[in-house]
């Protein structure tokens, strides 16, 4: 998960795995899918322009969705 230091987000942009079920990466973001990659690590920078980079090969097109509370 993309690690922010802003207040907890409500939505996260979903990239599933065509190839390995639990592969996923899922960004927090606002409801239109944006994500503030300035607050973002380094490490999640990457694994997000990489998801971005693969949809189609190894990921699905990204979803938003309202985050579930556990």
């Amino acid at each position: 998960m993309l690690q922010m230091t802003q207040e907890r987000s409500e939505y996260e942009v979903r990239f599933e795995s065509l190839i390995k079920s639990g592969r996923d990466f899922a960004f927090p973001c606002d409801q239109n899918g944006r994500l503030d990659l300035d607050r973002a690590s380094e490490s999640a920078r990457n694994d997000y322009f990489f998801a971005r980079a693969m949809v189609g090969c190894e990921f699905s097109p990204p979803v938003v969705r309202p985050l579930t509370l556990h």
